[in-house]
């Protein structure tokens, strides 16, 4: 029987396979045992010195005491540690120690990001290292909250996320999103599963759903800043309005509860910069898809009256 014999191995820089060869490299998978939990995540090295970003939800286990292996794609495995998380971002750097030859995952720039772009995840979904899937960019600017076991809310995630239909299952979480050049445009995070839960699960053999194409990625921009900022000071800041709102109100909105910043008490918020906001938590989201500084323009109704507000956001450390 005839058979095509061996070709070249190499392709095209942007063909799916040519752009996971580039990368893999800068892929690792994790895992993290502690407190009689154990999980799978994936992660992305972002320097040579050793720091590796990935989610908090997947290192959680792993930073009060617990162990976290780093397997590379090459298959060497070393111990890392927790430099700094942040569960508001769901964000967290682990670094390692005594790994030669480390490539950092080349950035780009997720405000470049189009509706319909081309998108490749790597990752190691219900533990299967060095998986890669290929979609596209189905919408930016996604609210997506995740967490939410604890009742005091503390563990709540709020992500003003790009979504992918490209496969994205648990074990994901925290590996790259990459644009058709290569470069890392999200970090994978979350996924929509059949039964309407946000959050893609933690660890192999998770009992949670798979992809229904679905995903949710934090955009690189407020990565790479979380990153840096987790990097140097160990934890992150987040931008604030300054004001408490009205958890009970069940309207369109976010209403105010107490005065600040020119708001008012009852002052319902319906946009943030032009972009409609139906319920605190997408105001929240809204709000940290910005930096502390930035000017942040509100719509907000008030006595049965539109207004426009502008304003500073303030700064707060998060956990």
């Amino acid at each position: 029987m005839a058979q095509a014999g061996e070709d070249d191995t190499e392709r095209a820089a942007g063909t799916v396979a040519g752009i996971a060869a580039r990368a893999l490299p800068s892929v690792v998978t994790l895992r993290v045992s502690g407190d009689d939990v154990s999980g799978t995540g994936t992660g992305i090295v972002l320097d040579g010195r050793g720091d590796i970003l990935t989610n908090n939800h997947v290192v959680r286990a792993g930073g009060g005491g617990g162990a976290i292996s780093v397997r590379f794609s090459g298959g060497q495995t070393v111990k890392g540690e927790v430099v700094g998380r942040d569960v508001g971002y769901d964000l967290a750097v682990v670094r390692v120690h005594g790994v030669r030859g480390l490539r950092a995952m080349p950035l780009g720039n997720s405000d470049n990001v189009r509706v319909g772009d081309p998108v490749v995840a790597i990752g190691a979904p219900f533990g299967l290292d060095n998986t890669v899937t290929a979609g596209i960019v189905s919408a930016k600017e996604r609210p997506v909250t995740t967490g939410g076991d604890a009742s005091d809310g503390s563990d709540v995630s709020y992500l003003d996320a790009l979504q992918t239909d490209a496969p994205i299952n648990p074990g994901n979480s925290g590996g790259p999103l990459l644009d058709a050049r290569g470069l890392l445009v999200g970090v994978n995070s979350a996924i929509r599963s059949a039964d309407e839960q946000d959050g893609d699960g933690e660890g192999e053999g998770s009992a949670q759903s798979g992809s229904v194409g679905l995903g949710f990625a934090i955009p690189v921009n407020q990565a790479k800043r979380v990153a840096e900022e987790l990097i140097n000071h160990g934890k992150a800041t987040h931008p604030v309005i300054g004001v408490t709102l009205d958890l009970d109100y069940a309207g369109d909105g976010a209403r105010v509860a107490t005065p600040k910043a020119g708001l008012k008490a009852g002052d319902v918020i319906t946009r943030v910069d032009g972009q409609p906001v139906h319920s605190g938590d997408e105001l929240v989201v809204r709000t940290r898809a910005h930096r502390p500084g930035d000017h942040l323009r509100l719509t907000l109704r008030r006595g049965g009256e539109d207004m426009t507000l502008s304003l500073v956001l303030g700064s707060a450390t998060g956990d």
